[in-house]
């Protein structure tokens, strides 16, 4: 009865029309024409690496099997908020049980789900608006929306996000140690001093239409008059860089996982849009991380305080704010790409609804394909720097 009920309110939420279907068999043939960039490549990596596939191979096959017998709008939209939610949890107990330090299985497993919502029969009979609805939905909850609760009653509240594993083309079988660290770190305690914090996670997209259409405000918006500090996480460069000063525009001549090019350059860096205006703000915003706890975190790598940022009319180490007021942001101190922009919208969003949170972003070294022993060493990093700020915020 719960789940009928959430199940209509976003469908009334939505203004979505619910549609009666009558009982179609599955096609026998696949139309791959409608699948994207992404979702083509699960075949290749299935070939490549069919062990990531198995941990969450049974939550894959009960959803395909549940919505290729759907007759309608109604019972597609319940099958997808209960599996959705069940991959999160399912990837975050999985990935505790076998130890892998591997987020893989999640990403390739999210891409089957929109393979098979995508290709059975009922989807096809509804409206574009209601099938995109759909899938929007599949990709919040399958990202953790609906597991973040906070309920274990700790001192501190803590939200973190990672990022999906990206060019794929060049690696199918690349991990990103950002995602690893939202699994390993989801729904857990730690304490400090005498104090506790309680962990929550997610874990975005590599898509600029995601962003443009507002993913990220829709996951953190609802926190943070609930938490204590929020970070965003990304694969970066050598070691730990806390992002100083992260910049407006798109700079990046990068494609995302749908090997989408914006058409941005260093000469013509471009303002992202939500949903479809532009976004008029500052060229750059500054973090409010508590740097000297988290730099405190001892292991492998070292931890910068990068300052470093590049505007049209040069590159350098910026003191303050006040040194980047008459510039235009070509990069951020986070770069011109994706990981740069959740920090920027993080952070904006940050100033808006409560200025005094601390907000801010970590690029993680970055790994070649798969190197679980790394990424389990940025992990335990990470975990040491949110310990350590415990008392900090």
């Amino acid at each position: 009865m719960k789940l009928c009920l959430k199940a209509n309110l976003i469908i009334s939420t939505l203004m979505l029309i619910p549609v009666n279907l009558a009982t179609f068999a599955q096609a026998n043939e696949v139309d791959k024409s409608l699948l994207n960039v992404e979702e083509l490549r699960i075949e290749k990596a299935k070939q490549q690496m069919p062990h990531v596939f198995e941990s969450l191979t049974s939550r894959v096959e009960q959803y395909r099997t549940q919505i290729n017998q759907a007759r309608n709008l109604t019972a597609l939209t319940q099958l997808t908020i209960r599996h959705g939610e069940k991959l999160w949890q399912e990837a975050v107990k999985s990935f505790d049980e076998v130890g892998r330090f591997d987020d893989r299985s999640l990403y390739w497993s999210r891409l089957q789900m929109r393979e098979a919502l995508q290709l059975s029969t009922a989807f096809q009979q509804l409206l574009p608006m209601q099938q995109q609805s759909l899938l929007w939905q599949l990709e919040l909850l399958s990202r953790g929306k609906n597991d973040v609760k906070f309920d274990k009653g700790t001192d501190k509240k803590i939200l973190i996000t990672g990022f999906d594993p990206f060019f794929l083309d060049k690696n199918i079988d690349q991990s990103n140690p950002s995602g690893v660290a939202a699994l390993a770190l989801d729904d857990l305690v730690i304490s400090r001093d005498g104090k506790s914090a309680e962990i929550e996670a997610l874990i975005v997209p590599v898509r600029f239409a995601d962003f443009d259409q507002g993913m990220i405000e829709t996951l953190l918006a609802p926190y943070y008059r609930q938490v204590d500090m929020i970070i965003t996480i990304s694969m970066g460069r050598e070691d730990f860089d806390l992002e100083r000063f992260p910049g407006l525009r798109r700079s990046a001549q990068a494609p995302d996982n749908l090997n989408v090019f914006t058409g941005a350059t260093p000469e013509k860096p471009l303002i992202p849009s939500f949903k479809g205006n532009n976004l008029p703000l500052d060229e750059f915003v500054e973090f409010s991380l508590p740097v000297t706890a988290m730099q405190k975190a001892t292991g492998q790598f070292n931890i910068n305080n990068n300052n470093a940022v590049t505007t049209l009319t040069k590159k350098f180490n910026a003191q303050a704010l006040s040194d980047l007021k008459t510039e235009t942001s070509v990069q951020g101190s986070g770069g011109g790409y994706l990981s740069n922009e959740i920090s920027y919208r993080s952070i904006i969003l940050r100033n808006t609804i409560n200025p005094v949170l601390p907000v801010g972003h970590i690029h993680t070294p970055k790994i070649k394909a798969y190197q679980p022993k790394k990424s389990a060493s940025i992990v335990k990093q990470i975990k040491q720097m949110l310990t350590h700020t415990i008392s900090a915020i």
